[in-house]
């Protein structure tokens, strides 16, 4: 789930605040589409909630500790690009 880039731009938006759709495309720049099929991804395995109120659905970060996953994931692939860069540089 966190190794798409789009997935960790969505969490990374809802990270202060809840938001609606429109907000989180206007704070990732992805299209609504893409930004809706992630968001459908992240509810059904737990990692954002929704609240729906009037026409409109907010989605927050349903668990603060995906913070820290993202971190592992982060520096994963920070290692993962440093040894490729050090292969290439041979």
């Amino acid at each position: 789930m966190l190794a798409e880039p789009a997935r960790l731009q969505i969490l990374n938006a809802l990270r202060s605040r809840e938001l609606t759709v429109s907000e989180i495309v206007d704070a990732t720049g992805l299209g609504q589409t893409n930004v809706s099929k992630h968001l459908q991804l992240l509810y059904a395995q737990g990692f954002v909630s929704r609240r729906k109120d009037g026409l409109f659905a907010y989605y927050a970060v349903a668990d603060r500790f995906v913070f820290k996953l993202c971190e592992l994931m982060c520096d994963s692939l920070d290692e993962t690009v440093a040894a490729r860069r050090r292969v290439l540089a041979s």
